[in-house]
């Protein structure tokens, strides 16, 4: 979803059934915690979970489709060639940027 995206109450016409809103809304909101990608999308069609319109159940099915289309990808984590635990952190001199090894994988 485009972060200009505007999604407002009297956009369309009520949604017919709320409540499958509210429960695909609510399963999407446990997606967000290993795909962080979709948290923005997300939390915004959970402001209009008290009136859906047809328009914010457009931007569900978005969201769905992206899903969807994205279940392939992912990240390949490597197994740890040594048998110690290494945590590794490191950032640039403003603390502005940082990145975070777990073993000798990225951890996003």
């Amino acid at each position: 979803m485009v972060s200009c995206t505007n999604l407002n109450k009297q956009d369309s016409p009520t949604y017919s059934d709320p409540s499958f809103y509210r429960s695909i809304v609510g399963a999407l909101q446990y997606a967000t915690i290993p795909r962080p990608d979709i948290s923005f999308s997300v939390n915004k069609v959970c402001q209009f979970m008290a009136q859906p319109t047809g328009l914010h159940w457009q931007a569900v099915k978005r969201i769905l489709w992206y899903l969807k289309g994205t279940l392939t990808l992912g990240l390949y984590l490597q197994p740890n060639k040594t048998s110690t635990f290494a945590l590794k952190a490191y950032c640039d001199a403003d603390w502005g940027g940082a990145c975070v090894y777990l073993g000798p994988n990225l951890v996003p």
